[in-house]
């Protein structure tokens, strides 16, 4: 019997696993790196080994401390979670070798499945050789790993050679290993899986089908189970091909068989040797605990010689610190809060007051709700999501409602493809002017401290406010009366990313016929054209407010001459390590627009930062192996006149 259970892994799937273990009364052991220390995994974990370092490299992809702090805690069994070293077969035997138990499939069957060029040869799919115009387009991919790291689509031959390149690089930074290959790329076609289970005894569990087709960067952000619109002849097929990959290795374990699904035609895309990301949409249709049911099987135990009937519909929501509308370029910094209404489960690897960091997954958990039906289960999800409380950097959030809300995907129609087509319109900016009024009046209802900036008490106040993340600035204006707080302004500025002062759009809200019922620091209850409103309203120190689900950040009166940044400056989108500078490029070099300068790294993503415009570059300060923070200057390109 287990009775020490080491996740060679951190975050959310390191606290799934640990829930499971404490159920059982199995000790935990966590591995943490220097950033994570006091992560929220570590917390929860009876003992914790500390993994020198900050990067993946240093720490959650060595595989020798990884079995090193198993032995010296006592811990009889390693359990890989997902990414890092999960589907890395050396890892597995170093593990097997050390005397400890495995939680998962068997070196070999990693081995045949983990790199996708050998489990397509075990399925009698050839990788693309040499690629000609009549191939495209085309994903390069990396061969080991997963989580749409290493990915790259190509429609231009002339981009091969980077794309390549640069896949291999977030490889190698995620998995260790920088072997990658090119495939055809299928338009329109849905993402379907195969969730599997066998145990020793011969016992194959199929346990039905999950559609993830909203995906981003190749990452899935929405999965649910089962897959909408799967006939019985497809889902029979699915079914067969899964059970054909897991008894061509003899597998053992949780493991997912993946495909691509156009035409009514099933294409092979991989196996992944592991638990998947979205398990938790199986385990509610099926009433299972996938992780009891791994260390089960890894101590020997058979499987019953059927699964459970399905029942009801599970939705998955991945919550992101990102911001969509700007590339999903990942956010940094403290979460104040993070909090979802009752009736759904709540996957995390954060808590209130932790710390977002630049190293690792910017996911910062997974939201689930079951239903007997797919239209109850989607409901309430987007419900609960835009009922959360998400105080902190900037999150998907947004996105995911609207995602849920779209006709496409509530008539179960979508396709890998969805945010290609539908991302400008889901994160155009759709904001409540209401919210910065609310934001006004609960300042002015705290102590005098924290009140306007006009301090005449017959006389208007004024407050500013910047929406986040789209950057609209609003003044709004209030007065004292003896009967309380009175709107009596509200006014809105749009500002495009690089609009030029008469581009901007300016509005006049119109306040005659709102009343304030009610203001206190943390509620705001407006009767606004008859109807009642109430507004939850959170301020913190460092000036962000959070209104229900709106984020401002309030305004200084005076504006620091040190934060103006000359045109053409190119600012670190996000805290990273620059890792490529455009060959040849220095001070003086001529650069056309759109043209990659500058490659940062950050949470194991590369982002590009291209020239604005055509002309020279004045200033660059950017240097290889160079840690920047969010918003430093990198170089600066002097637009030509013409």
């Amino acid at each position: 019997m287990i009775s020490t259970v080491l996740v060679a892994n951190r975050g959310e799937i390191a606290c799934r696993v640990f829930r499971t273990c404490r159920d059982l009364g199995i000790r935990t052991v966590a591995v943490h790196s220097d950033p994570d220390a006091d992560a929220l995994h570590v917390r929860e974990a009876d003992l914790a080994v500390r993994l020198p370092g900050a990067t993946p490299a240093e720490t959650y992809l060595r595989a020798d401390l990884v079995v090193r702090a198993a032995l010296d805690t006592g811990a009889d069994a390693v359990h890989p979670g997902y990414g890092f070293l999960s589907e890395n077969p050396a890892f597995a035997r170093a593990v097997t070798d050390a005397g400890l138990t495995w939680i998962g499939p068997p070196p070999g069957a990693i081995e045949a499945m983990a790199s996708k060029t050998r489990a397509k040869e075990l399925m009698g799919i050839a990788p693309l050789g040499e690629v000609t115009a009549a191939d495209l387009p085309v994903l390069v991919k990396a061969a080991a790993g997963g989580g749409g790291r290493g990915m790259r689509v190509v429609r231009d031959l002339a981009d091969l050679d980077d794309e390549v390149k640069a896949a291999r690089a977030e490889a190698l930074s995620a998995f260790g290993d920088d072997e990658v290959f090119v495939e055809p790329y299928v338009e329109g076609g849905r993402h379907v899986e195969v969730q599997v289970l066998a145990d020793t005894h011969g016992t194959v569990w199929v346990l039905g089908t999950r559609d993830c087709s909203l995906q981003r960067r190749h990452q899935k952000v929405v999965e649910e189970a089962p897959a909408p619109g799967i006939d019985a002849r497809l889902g029979a097929e699915l079914a067969e091909l899964a059970g054909r990959a897991v008894r061509s290795v003899a597998y053992v374990g949780a493991g997912t068989v993946e495909f691509l699904v156009a035409d009514g035609t099933a294409h092979f895309l991989e196996m992944n040797t592991r638990l998947q990301v979205e398990h938790p949409v199986t385990e509610a249709v099926f009433g299972l605990d996938l992780v009891a049911l791994q260390l089960r099987v890894a101590e020997g135990e058979a499987l019953d010689p059927h699964p459970p009937a399905p029942r009801g519909h599970a939705v998955e929501a991945r919550l992101y610190a990102e911001d969509p509308a700007a590339g999903f370029a990942p956010q940094t910094g403290t979460l104040r809060r993070l909090a979802v209404p009752a009736g759904v489960r709540l996957d995390t690897g954060y808590t209130d007051g932790d710390t977002i960091g630049v190293h690792y997954d910017a996911m910062l958990a997974k939201v689930v709700a079951h239903a007997p039906t797919r239209g109850a289960a989607v409901s309430a999800l987007a419900g609960a999501l835009e009922r959360a409380a998400v105080h902190g950097p900037v999150t998907n959030r947004d996105l995911l409602v609207r995602s849920l809300r779209h006709p496409e995907f509530t008539a179960a129609r979508m396709d890998t493809g969805f945010y290609e087509r539908h991302l400008a319109e889901l994160t155009a900016p759709d904001e409540d002017p209401y919210a910065p009024l609310a934001a006004a009046l609960a300042r002015a209802a705290a102590p005098s401290r924290f009140g306007g900036f006009r301090n005449v008490p017959s006389q208007p106040h004024t407050s500013g406010y910047r929406s986040v993340p789209h950057g609209t600035g609003y003044e709004v204006g209030y007065r004292h009366t003896r009967h309380g707080l009175e709107a009596v302004a509200l006014s809105s500025v749009r500002r495009g990313a690089d609009a030029e002062p008469d581009e901007r759009t300016a509005t006049v809200h119109d306040v005659a016929d709102v009343r304030v019922l009610h203001a206190a620091p943390h509620r705001v209850v407006l009767a606004i054209g008859g109807v009642r409103r109430t507004f939850d309203v959170t301020a913190y120190a460092d000036g962000r407010v959070h209104v229900d689900g709106a984020a401002l950040t309030l305004l200084p009166r005076f504006t620091d001459p040190s934060e103006q940044q000359a045109p053409g400056s190119l600012l670190a989108p996000m805290p990273g390590t620059v890792v490529r500078v455009a060959e040849g490029l220095g001070e003086g070099a001529a650069v056309t627009a759109g043209q990659p300068l500058i490659w940062l790294e950050a949470m194991k993503m590369e982002h590009r930062i291209v020239a604005p415009a055509s002309g020279t570059l004045t200033v660059l300060h950017a240097r290889v192996g160079h840690q920047v923070e969010m918003g430093a200057l990198l170089a600066v390109v002097q637009e030509e006149q013409s």
